[in-house]
C-alpha cells in the first residue's frame, strides 16, 4: 500500500488548534489509525498548532500528515512563517504556570520530534512521528 498524505492549512488564531485537532481526527479516523495514536496525534498537533500561533507572528500555518505504507509510521509536520527553528525547553514549567507544557508534552508522546527550514512556507516546520502498533 502506497504511503497516505493529508495537508491542510489554517489562519493563525487560537481558534485554529480545534480546528487543527478536528481535522486530524477525522482523517485519521478514515485512515483506521488505531485510537492510541490517533488521541497522541491530535494532542501533538494541538499543541504544535498552539505553539506556532502563540509565539510566531505567521498569518497561518500549513499542517501535514503522512502514513508510511505499512501504516506502522505517523508524521505530523506544522509548517509557520516564524523562521527561528525550535528547540527543546530549557527549563520544566512549575506547577502554578499556566504556560510551558506543550513541548514537553511533545517529547513525551512523540517517538522522534525535531525543527527545521520549512521547505512548504518561508519559515520553519516543526515535526513529530509517532509509531503505531498492530
Amino acid at each position: 500500500m502506497p504511503r497516505r498524505e493529508y495537508w491542510f492549512g489554517l489562519p493563525a488564531l487560537r481558534t485554529s488548534a480545534r480546528s487543527a485537532r478536528d481535522s486530524v481526527r477525522d482523517r485519521l479516523r478514515a485512515w483506521k489509525v488505531p485510537g492510541d495514536t490517533c488521541c497522541d496525534a491530535v494532542l501533538l498537533v494541538s499543541e504544535l498548532t498552539t505553539n506556532a500561533v502563540l509565539h510566531t507572528d505567521s498569518g497561518q500555518v500549513l499542517c501535514g500528515l503522512t502514513l508510511t505504507g505499512d501504516e506502522r509510521r505517523l508524521r505530523i509536520e506544522l509548517h509557520d512563517e516564524g523562521p527561528t527553528p525550535v528547540r527543546p525547553p530549557e527549563h520544566l514549567a512549575g506547577p502554578c504556570e499556566e504556560n510551558g507544557r506543550g513541548l514537553l508534552l511533545v517529547r513525551q508522546l512523540a517517538d522522534r520530534w525535531g525543527s527545521a527550514h520549512s521547505t512548504r512556507t518561508e519559515g520553519k516546520v516543526v515535526w513529530a512521528e509517532l509509531t503505531s502498533q498492530p
